[in-house]
């Protein structure tokens, strides 16, 4: 596969990106390496290899949660930006 104006163009709009002059022929470059690595990867003889689900054998070890160490109320807002004696002050997210 060749990597021309039009496919950069193409590609650009769909992230909604941006590409001019010496910034277009670095991505395209960038794209044809990317395509040609690609292709070398299919060059691979992968007969028999089974697919891989998870990159080691070992399964994820657990552990009990376990309570370390408590703050009072007052040690939690002494810290914070914005309070209003019990409780943290935000910016409102919401617009109604």
């Amino acid at each position: 596969m060749e990597v021309n104006d039009e496919l950069v163009d193409k590609i650009a709009a769909l992230a909604k990106l941006e590409f001019k002059g010496e910034e277009k022929e670095a991505i395209k470059g960038d794209m044809q390496r990317i395509l040609n690595f690609i292709d070398k990867l299919g060059e691979v003889d992968t007969e028999g290899v089974e697919p891989l689900v998870y990159m080691t054998d070992e399964s994820l070890k657990l552990r009990a949660d376990e309570v370390d160490q408590n703050i009072s109320q007052d040690e939690a807002l002494r810290n914070a930006p914005d309070k209003d004696s019990d409780y943290f002050k935000v910016p409102k997210v919401l617009k109604k």
